[in-house]
């Protein structure tokens, strides 16, 4: 996929998922994949599209007054160090391959499924239990490379323990601590961060204001999940397949020439 594809992928993702309540991680990842980026980069490159764009949710939530402390902080606190420790893990890149792929196909099939929705009035967990669980999806995030909120916004809701609202605004919040606790680890393993992919946080951030700001008033909501999913999934074949049978992502000799500005 060349640059200019990319970057319009990038922008269109990034307005898709802030219209659902997302920052997009999944979907970056996945546009990189199907463009060849190589699978080391994917990660880093996705937390800072993704840090960027949960920005906008974070106004959004907070300036309509759907943020709730006592419910984000219990995930959130015990998430940083958890991000941290899992961006720092080196592994195989064809581990890599199928862990992002089998993230991605996750995101797709909860993109397919209703939303769960809280029955009664939601109360917040209690912090013996949101710390453990806050820490293995913060941990799940730094590893994968995403921000953990589509797993912690399901949880939310089918827990009872948040309106669709709260849990939106909660999650968005999550996603911003993860993805810059994961970016640290990164940085802290000793590894050049793809600082050569960062043409792309212009069209995200643009993609991330708009989305934020009108999507959900524009489009069905079903339909986006719908077309998310599609995406997800080709992309998730495409890591399955290279974790498998070990199909590069982008030949060395070639890398700077395909990710030159």
């Amino acid at each position: 996929m060349p640059d200019p594809l990319l970057h319009a992928a990038i922008i269109v993702l990034a307005f898709l998922y802030s219209s659902v309540g997302h920052a997009g991680a999944s979907g970056y990842i996945a546009a990189m994949s199907l463009a060849g980026v190589a699978v080391p980069e994917i990660r880093p490159a996705a937390l800072v599209l993704n840090l960027g764009v949960a920005g906008f949710g974070i106004w959004h939530f907070v300036r309509g007054g759907h943020f709730r402390g006592g419910l984000a902080w219990p995930f959130l606190l015990p998430a940083l160090p958890a991000a941290w420790l899992g961006a720092r893990l080196e592994l195989p890149v064809q581990l890599v391959s199928l862990v992002l792929g089998a993230v991605l196909l996750f995101s797709a099939i909860r993109f397919l499924l209703p939303l769960p929705r809280a029955a009664g009035e939601p109360e917040p967990p209690a912090w013996r239990l949101a710390v453990p669980v806050g820490a293995a999806l913060g941990f799940l995030a730094g590893l994968t490379g995403t921000g953990g909120g589509i797993f912690l916004t399901p949880l939310l809701l089918l827990a009872g323990w948040a309106t669709p609202k709260t849990a939106a605004a909660a999650s968005i919040v999550f996603i911003a601590g993860n993805s810059l606790a994961g970016l640290a680890g990164f940085a802290a393993g000793g590894e050049p961060l793809p600082w050569h992919h960062a043409s792309l946080l212009p069209f995200a951030l643009a993609g991330g204001f708009a989305g934020s700001r009108m999507g959900s008033y524009h489009f069905s909501p079903a339909a986006i999940r719908r077309l998310l999913a599609a995406v997800l999934l080709v992309a998730s074949a495409k890591l399955v397949h290279r974790g498998l049978v070990g199909e590069p992502a982008i030949e060395p000799a070639a890398l700077p020439a395909e990710t030159s500005a």
